[in-house]
């Protein structure tokens, strides 16, 4: 009888002790490059606004091709943070974006983060993720329809931000007060099918999304996100599982 009950209290504490490690915050400074992965993109650490990070850039081969310079294709820009998978948890990081210099004249300086990554490792492989991103000129614009796009939730390859737009006008952007090449401090929370995206450390979400498009138990690499013609700037990511 008491080895038995031996055997249950040693399987419960192993099971806590399982669940506290898996809940660890995992800090990455983002102070240098080492253990990022590149996607059609260039990093270097910098010191931007007075604090350290990555200044993260689409690839120039890329830039170089026709169809960027117009604005007719987007190729998948991202950074995978090596070793680092999630399904469920909190993604917190300081981001800043701007348009590039030359960028064509919808650039909006998107920059954001993509959760869930699976991604083939060829250049025009396919790349599986979701991904909540800011478009910082829109923050003050003086076009209220802009402003209405400041933020956005996307799930590649297939519910890009047009077609999301066009099928469900709203509801999956919403408005938050930005500026370009500012440091913004965001956070994710992903739970099943839910995610929430605050901005600037306040309460309450800014956009909610119920129906994550990648199911409720998806799980792949998290990523620093750039969009068309952008510069970002990445810093003080934590991830919680």
């Amino acid at each position: 009888m008491m080895r038995r009950f031996v055997i249950v209290l040693v399987g419960i504490l192993c099971a806590v002790l399982a669940r506290t490690a898996s809940g660890q915050a995992r800090h990455y400074a983002l102070e240098t490059t080492e253990g990022l992965q590149l996607h059609n993109t260039t990093a270097e650490a910098v010191t931007f606004q007075g604090k350290r990070g990555v200044r993260v850039a689409v690839a120039p081969e890329v830039m170089r091709r026709p169809e960027y310079i117009s604005g007719q294709i987007e190729p998948e820009s991202f950074v995978r943070i090596e070793g680092l998978e999630l399904s469920n948890g909190v993604i917190e990081v300081e981001v800043a974006g701007s348009p590039a210099e030359g960028a064509f004249a919808g650039a909006r300086g998107f920059v954001g983060i993509a959760f869930r990554v699976q991604a083939d490792s060829t250049p025009n492989g396919r790349q599986t993720y979701d991904a909540f991103y800011l478009r910082p000129t829109n923050g003050r614009a003086e076009d209220q329809e802009r402003r209405n796009h400041s933020v956005q939730y996307i799930s590649h390859p297939d519910w890009t931000w047009l077609r999301l737009r066009r099928e469900t006008p709203s509801r999956y952007e919403a408005y938050v007060d930005l500026l370009p090449d500012t440091w913004t401090k965001i956070k994710i929370e992903i739970r099943g099918v839910q995610a929430r995206l605050y901005v600037h450390d306040q309460p309450q979400p800014v956009l909610i999304v119920n129906d994550v498009k990648s199911g409720p138990s998806a799980k792949g690499a998290v990523a620093l996100w750039i969009g068309l013609g952008a510069i970002g700037h990445f810093r003080n990511l934590v991830v919680t599982p």
